[in-house]
């Protein structure tokens, strides 16, 4: 079925089929109506079993995925909900099912064209396998992509072959049982189809074929017309087959007037097909694993990134106290985190990775914490904060807790990558002195933790050692549901500021954070009452003031409307608004691609420099996108002067927007959302939290199998620069640490590729299944630009009968037709 803009129809209906517009300006369902409608109810039926098994009513109060959610985390879902996971594991899924069509464009079993019946039923078969094995190990992201290409295979099946012109309504259940065989499958040999001179016919398969129930799929070439004598052509502008005779095509993409009854039995047995391959994955998985791939979780994941040195003794109590706090207070509400996860970071130790749902088990794990070791002051922070970002899910929060800098201070810019890719906050507590100078321009300080919390939109905290329990309430703060931040800057140097901002009907517990030194401030509400830094106790709300951090949370009953803040220092200083709220919104940097089925795929690294930005965002109120009245979406500079940059915005449907940037802003930019409530109509503003900026440099990678263990694996990579020629150093790490090789610099000319290999070798003995997080960079030589690509790997032990794969319980999925294309 066709997939159109394949990151932007999102379908949250939970009954009947969406219809979405083709390109050509007919109407038919496609892989998204399909795998969303099918995701839905299967989500559904299963939340509803889960509170029948709990003993309480599942009844959503509306069809969107905030009231979804709600819905099925049950009673204890009393404080706010939000949909931004569900719809984030929706995109996943959705993104990879529509890439399908550009990454295997020419792949006949991605498609069941061709009659590649048993390659494209291995696909699926082997995914399946993969898909179990990854929820079991947590891997939920793996499982959704891998989901999305599997489901797009299958439903390939309907539309290509011969399967519903035979009379058939349920779906070949064969192709998802390894212990049924495909049979009646044509040969190479048997002719197919009558000739179709005008190109369409209702139904062009020879009538023995019918007879007979034999299955064919029409052949398909992009590039070549040739085809086995007799055959059906898959047909459409793009399939060079379908002039040579016989001319026509079988596919079922489309609805047209001459294939209305034969598309619409393919739509109805791929949505029976995709729930009976969900289905068979939910049992597998279980209930609530299965809802936890599906992004049905009640608060953030809470990471802890703890130096165990021998100074970090007191440091190591605070944490200990505040993850008890954190479980204690949560336990059982809806901010109750989904996940705890603990690194521990020595000299020149760090990890293993610890994580668990079980918060008695957190508590048992972080009480073996002890303060040994380190020596010298640096310490492996970095290298404990990439294991972080590498395990853990996308959007999580991380809180660093040490004394002292880093000593692997050349993994900043990997780490820089992995925020931007993952949107995962991360906030610092440092108990150690920031006055050490640099003994190099590559030595580490306390400012490069202060410049990658500003990065991903978290908190640099400085404060001695007794006072850090008083700082610690800030986890409490954000490991919360429903959080979202109304305004963040940054200056540097500090100056004299006013700095507006909205608050709606719909946020609770909002919370101002400021960080610096010799600050004065005054905080105005839309009435005209003020507060100034001086008051703890005031009109608008409470102060605290710990080290560096100033914490101001305001009182209940809030005024909605326009609200001023005016900081006055010469020093460094950031300012954050956050809230719990039900209206947010999800993004992503996005470029279009090409082909028989066009859309928009995710950017991997920094948009280019010198050319309109175009982003994929999709909005979530109090009753899904219908709620909201979206007025402005901009780029705002983060510690420059306020600027905003134009945008034109086209509404792609169901909360779905593709925003067109024609100028991009210099230097580090966030994302800026203001429009109306249309429950409480009241004005509402939001803004992401990490920062990006533009490159000249591009890089891309093609990743065209897994990875196995003790052999070499080569990955083709190309680099491209529009800005300045000559040299561009190369940089390559990974999170497992496998051997590699690759330049360590290229020469570039602009506007021209250079073609280059990177080798990784996994050992013989690493397990099948493991991930591993590849980050590529490209940088210029005096470091003015850099672009970067952040691929996962799998390795995997190659298993090639279907007996196996239907056995194994422990065999981990790669693709071998995996393919990535990276912008």
């Amino acid at each position: 079925m066709t997939s159109l803009l394949c990151i932007a129809l999102l379908a949250l209906v939970l009954s009947g089929p969406t219809v979405a517009f083709v390109p050509n300006g007919g109407d038919a369902s496609t892989h998204v109506s399909i795998t969303g409608t099918a995701v839905l109810q299967k989500v559904t039926e299963t939340c509803r079993a889960v509170a029948e098994a709990a003993g309480h009513e599942f009844k959503p109060t509306g069809s969107s995925p905030e009231e979804l959610v709600k819905a099925c985390l049950g009673p204890t879902a009393t404080g706010e909900v939000s949909g931004a996971k569900f719809h984030s594991a929706l995109q996943e899924i959705y993104i990879q099912n529509g890439l399908v069509d550009r990454d295997f464009v020419n792949s006949a079993p991605h498609h069941f064209n061709s009659e590649a019946f048993l390659e494209g039923r291995s696909l699926i078969m082997e995914g399946m396998v993969g898909i179990k094995a990854n929820i079991r190990e947590d891997n939920f992201k793996a499982a959704r992509e891998t989901l999305g290409r599997v489901l797009h295979t299958l439903q390939d099946f309907y539309s290509h072959s011969n399967w519903v012109e035979l009379g058939y309504t349920e779906p070949y259940i064969n192709l998802i049982r390894p212990d049924l065989p495909l049979e009646n499958l044509a040969d190479v040999n048997t002719a197919t189809c009558r000739d179709c001179a005008r190109g369409t016919c209702p139904n062009a398969i020879l009538p023995n074929i019918l007879k007979e129930k034999i299955l064919t799929s029409g052949y398909m070439g992009i590039f070549s017309a040739a085809k086995p004598q007799g055959k059906c052509s898959h047909g459409g502008g793009a399939d060079l087959t379908s002039t040579a005779v016989p001319r026509g095509g079988i596919n079922k993409d489309e609805r047209r007037s001459d294939n209305v009854a034969l598309h619409n039995a393919a739509v109805n047995a791929a949505r029976a097909a995709s729930l009976q391959l969900l289905e068979e994955i939910r049992s597998a998985a279980g209930n609530h694993a299965f809802l936890r791939m599906m992004g049905i979780a009640r608060s953030s994941v809470v990471c802890f990134v703890i130096d165990t040195t021998g100074s970090m003794s007191d440091d190591i109590d605070a944490a200990r106290s505040e993850v008890y706090k954190i479980i204690d207070s949560k336990r059982g509400t809806q901010d109750e985190p989904s996940e705890y996860i603990l690194v521990p970071f020595n000299d020149p130790d760090f990890g293993p990775m610890i994580r668990t749902t079980d918060p008695d088990k957190m508590k048992k794990e972080i009480s073996k914490l002890t303060a040994t070791g380190g020596g010298d002051t640096p310490e492996m922070c970095l290298s404990g904060l990439q294991l972080a970002l590498t395990g853990a899910p996308a959007s999580s929060y991380i809180y660093v807790f040490t004394d002292a800098p880093a000593k692997d201070i050349v993994l900043k810019d990997t780490i820089v990558a992995l925020i931007r890719t993952t949107k995962s906050t991360v906030s610092f507590f440092m108990t150690g002195s920031s006055r050490r100078r640099r003994r190099s321009l590559r030595a580490a300080s306390f400012e490069d933790y202060k410049e990658l919390a500003l990065a991903s939109g978290g908190q640099s905290i400085q404060v001695p050692k007794t006072q850090l329990p008083q700082a610690t309430p800030i986890i409490l703060d954000t490991s919360t549901s429903a959080l979202v931040t109304i305004l963040q800057r940054a200056r540097n140097p500090g100056k004299q500021e006013t700095f507006p901002f909205i608050l709606d009907e719909s946020l609770q517990n909002i919370t101002i954070y400021i960080t610096g030194t010799s600050i004065t401030f005054t905080l105005t509400n839309p009435a005209g009452v003020s507060q100034s830094h001086t008051e703890a106790n005031g009109k608008l709300g409470t102060i605290q003031r710990v080290g560096n951090l100033m914490r101001i949370r305001l009182n209940a009953d809030k005024q909605t409307g326009t609200w001023q803040i005016n900081v006055i220092s010469n020093q460094p200083y950031t300012v954050k608004v956050t809230g719990q709220s039900v209206i947010t919104f999800i993004y992503n940097f996005v470029k279009p691609f090409e082909g028989p089925h066009p859309g928009y795929a995710v950017l991997s690294g920094r948009p280019p420099a010198g050319q309109p930005a175009s982003l994929m965002i999709s909005v979530m109120g109090w009753h899904g996108p219908s709620s909201l009245n979206v007025a402005k979406v901009g780029l705002v500079t983060m510690s420059g002067p306020a600027t905003v940059s134009n945008s034109t915005m086209t509404d792609m449907g169901n909360g779905d927007i593709l925003v067109t940037i024609d100028v991009v802003p210099e230097g580090e930019f966030v994302i800026a959302m203001n429009g109306t409530d249309k429950v409480s109509n009241s004005e509402f503003q939001r803004q992401s939290t990490t920062q990006m900026s533009v490159s000249k440099v591009n890089i891309q990678a093609v990743v065209d199998s897994s990875v196995e263990p003790g052999k070499v694996f080569k990955l083709p990579f190309s680099v491209m620069t529009e800005g300045t020629d000559g040299q561009y150093n190369i940089g390559a790490r990974n999170d497992k640490n496998f051997p590699m090789n690759y330049p360590n610099s290229l020469t570039l000319t602009t506007g021209q590729y250079s073609n280059n290999t990177l080798t990784i070798t996994p050992p013989v003995n690493t397990s099948s299944g493991t991930d591993v997080t590849l980050t590529l960079e490209a940088k210029s030589h005096t470091g003015v630009d850099s672009n970067y690509i952040v691929l996962r790997l799998s390795v995997v032990t190659k298993i090639t009968d279907s007996a196996t794969i239907a056995s194994s319980n422990h065999y981990y999925f790669s693709n071998r037709y995996n393919l990535f294309y990276l912008f």
